[in-house]
């Protein structure tokens, strides 16, 4: 008879929060594949599980996943586990999954911790719509581009992201998205877990002297449908932008589509703004 392929959830932080099925399945399987070895063999020695490890990341799940399921084939149970969190969510393990459900495998799934929900939950956002994203693009350009086709969405988003990238994927998505709430959360259930919540400014302004370290989850509220500002706001907005170094142009359609205002009328209010004083 053919393994079961277990779908290990491990620790985002606190070695407590593994559960006993989680324990009793890493002990009893064959083979751990593992995102890192030598990071999972801490959380095995700490509970005194000896099972046999092996590497299992994205760089040779190609190759490694088929000898899995060959292993698999031949009756082993083995346990899929990533560094932290769920397997396959935002971490190397789909390939795996797929190849063995295809070879007629059972894939049995434990519950178990995710960075995404245990942000959700706390973040004081609304938790009964969310679209979980991932990692935005690390590069500015294509961060904008994406959150621009993200603008309308209704649901709360969840975003990974890397601390030396926090403060410029904030600054895009106020630009893009607007002044909107944010819960930021930082080393989750890690000694020094840290929760900010407020506007995507006040957060900006709370975080610009710091130095940012540890893992990020980001959740932002969704499109509210309230897309009105005031002229005074609007100019306020503009002159923010401009000082940004962002062009006349970009600012007319950027906020065009935030506020749903004509994009001529933007662009002339940012002409007028950025013309000298006295200039016809």
């Amino acid at each position: 008879m053919a393994g079961i392929l277990y779908i290990v959830p491990t620790p985002i932080g606190n070695l407590d929060d593994i559960t006993l099925r989680a324990l009793r399945v890493l002990k009893e399987v064959e083979l751990i594949a593992a995102e890192d070895t030598r990071h999972t063999q801490h959380l095995l020695s700490h509970f005194g599980i000896k099972t046999a490890l092996t590497s299992y990341h994205e760089h040779n799940e190609r190759d490694k996943a088929r000898m899995l399921v060959e292993r698999l084939k031949s009756g082993a149970g083995i346990a899929l586990v990533s560094d932290a969190g769920t397997p396959a969510i935002a971490d190397p393990g789909y390939r795996i999954v797929i190849e063995a459900i295809r070879a007629g495998i059972q894939v049995t799934p434990l519950p178990g911790a995710a960075a995404l929900t245990t942000a959700l939950c706390a973040s004081g956002l609304p938790t009964d719509r969310f679209l979980f994203e991932g990692f935005l693009p690390a590069k500015s350009r294509e961060r904008k581009g994406k959150l621009q086709s993200l603008r309308a969405e209704t649901a709360t988003f969840v975003f990974y992201e890397a601390p030396h990238r926090l403060l410029d994927t904030l600054g895009d998505l106020l630009k893009i998205l607007g002044d909107r709430e944010i819960a930021v959360a930082r080393e989750l259930t890690k000694v020094h877990e840290e929760f900010l919540r407020g506007k995507l400014s006040e957060v900006i302004g709370a975080l610009a002297d710091r130095d940012i370290k540890g893992e990020i989850v980001l959740i932002v509220q969704g499109a509210t449908g309230e897309a009105q500002v005031s002229e005074a706001d609007l100019q306020a907005v503009i002159r923010q932008l401009a000082g940004d170094g962002v062009g006349v142009k970009e600012i007319a359609e950027l906020l065009g589509e935030r506020y749903g205002l004509a994009k001529k009328e933007v662009y002339r209010l940012a002409l007028d703004l950025k013309a000298p004083k006295g200039s016809p």
